[in-house]
């Protein structure tokens, strides 16, 4: 969400204005603004996602596509952004993108199941903020921050499955989100919305999406605007509701009509069995005439599978697509957005795919760097070998260092502490980013091998002690063999 420019206009001047942004939006983005005209054409995709209620698997990944079908995982497989604020984690990430097509976000719900929550507890006891990033360019994000939407509801349990989407209809965005809580004696999940135009400040949430007055709640929602109005209305939106819903509607705080679900095509949200799924997240093909609808099979754990349609105004025009790939991650409730050549030119840049390695001891050439029981040290022979693989990253802390990645552990990385080297899972904090980053030099023992000197403590390099690796002061020349390695295929 850029921040909104109010300018004074008579009545007619404004309407005519806004009447020309509609008919100059050609291609829409999942939960965000119709694209301004000012953008060039959408050539490629990306994923915003968590991957599960592992050490590391709530928090923000992200994944590239041409093709929309095929996805590529970027940051090699590790996460790309880390919440170290509320729960320490992060899902449903929903990402957002400014009609002007000049600022980012990233919402997502305050939530970590991994370290030990349980569903209840989350449910009736949980975040009521979400956690936002913001950019200017896809790939430099700022710090998160923590944004309380659900406390101004009575009795609010928690905030979940986030998304957000731009109104023209109010120059702002509309923010929505699940909330459990009691209305008329009934405990559910239900939709709640607020508006916003800067993702710092929001308006009172206010009751968007309730299931009638029985017990059926409703958890996951994304709006995806078509043009030309395609099948009959201008927005579509799916919920997770018992079913998978599609309905219909010309404003997004207006009026909305069924048009059915999936139940069709063997597919619920749990009403009446068939494939489970959840998380529905749209996707237009940048072809301009066809939609793409993932669901989230997590009932079977088989993740994504993508549908789609070139006339949403009926269930009956959706099917099913084969032929697709999700990379190496599994892919968890996210969201899609089309990426002009230069945003997809400048996300391929900045996480780039790099090459696995091992890295080889100068003075036991035998033996290489490698993760047991999470501390690092050097053997020979390694079983299996993927504790010895590592992808050489840019450092965490930046100002040309290097980080050592896990190949079987990603988002977990080479660091000292106490001056002895584990394997341990970035937490987003700068002491981990300082820890977990070298400077490469030439190799103390040879000048074509490398050595690394530690970030923070610069008088110190990394080596190996009794086959341990440590981060030492160097001065003899056993210390200096030890504190040189080189980096192998």
């Amino acid at each position: 969400m850029s921040l909104t420019i109010r300018v004074r206009r008579t009545a007619a001047s404004l309407a005519a204005m806004i009447a020309a942004l509609v008919l100059l939006a050609t291609g829409l983005t999942v939960a965000t603004a119709g694209r301004a005209a000012a953008l060039d054409p959408f050539t490629g995709y990306l994923m915003a996602h968590f991957t599960g209620e592992h050490a590391t698997g709530e928090q923000i990944y992200l994944a590239h596509s041409t093709d929309g079908l095929n996805w590529t995982d970027l940051s090699d497989g590790a996460p790309v952004l880390v919440s170290n604020l509320g729960t320490k984690g992060v899902r449903d990430p929903a990402i957002v993108r400014s009609p002007a097509g000049d600022r980012y976000w990233i919402i997502a719900t305050d939530l970590r199941i991994a370290n030990g929550t349980s569903w209840s507890d989350a449910a009736n006891n949980g975040s009521r903020s979400l956690v936002v990033w913001e950019s200017t360019d896809l790939v430099n994000w700022s710090e998160p921050r923590l944004v309380d939407v659900a406390s101004g509801i009575s009795g609010a349990g928690n905030a979940w499955a986030p998304e957000a989407i731009y109104n023209p209809a109010t120059g702002d965005y509309v923010v929505y989100w699940a909330t459990n809580a009691t209305v008329d004696g009934v405990k559910k999940h239900r939709v709640y919305y607020s508006r916003t135009s800067d993702f710092r400040t929001f308006t009172s949430p206010q009751l968007y999406i309730n299931r009638g007055s029985g017990t059926q709640g409703i958890i996951d929602t994304q709006i995806v605007e078509v043009p030309n109005g395609t099948g009959g209305y201008r927005y579509y939106r799916a919920s997770a509701d018992g079913q998978i819903t599609i309905e219909g509607s010309n404003s997004i705080l207006g009026g909305w009509t069924r048009i059915g679900d999936l139940s069709h095509m063997g597919i619920t949200n749990g009403t009446g069995g068939g494939n489970v799924v959840e998380g529905p997240m749209w996707m237009p093909f940048n072809n301009g005439s066809s939609w793409g609808l993932w669901l989230d099979q997590y009932a079977t754990g088989r993740g994504y599978m993508p549908l789609r349609s070139s006339n949403l105004g009926s269930t009956q025009n959706f099917q099913t697509v084969s032929g697709y790939a999700l990379g190496g991650t599994k892919k968890r409730h996210g969201s899609i957005l089309q990426l002009t050549a230069a945003e997809s030119g400048r996300v391929l840049a900045k996480w780039p795919s790099r090459a696995v390695q091992r890295i080889q001891s100068y003075n036991f050439q035998d033996r290489y760097v490698r993760h047991s029981n999470f501390e690092a040290r050097i053997d020979a022979n390694v079983s299996p070998v993927q504790d010895s693989q590592w992808r050489v990253v840019p450092g965490l802390a930046g100002s040309g260092t290097v980080s050592f990645m896990s190949v079987n552990y990603p988002g977990y990385y080479l660091r000292h502490w106490d001056y002895d080297v584990d394997l341990e899972r970035y937490d987003g904090s700068a002491t981990f980013r300082a820890d977990a980053s070298f400077t490469p030099v030439a190799g103390l023992a040879s000048s074509s091998w490398t050595s690394y000197r530690s970030f923070n403590y610069p008088d110190r390099y990394l080596r190996h002690y009794g086959y341990l690796l440590r981060v030492d002061p160097v001065s003899t020349a056993t210390e200096r063999a030890d504190a040189t390695f080189r980096a192998v295929g």
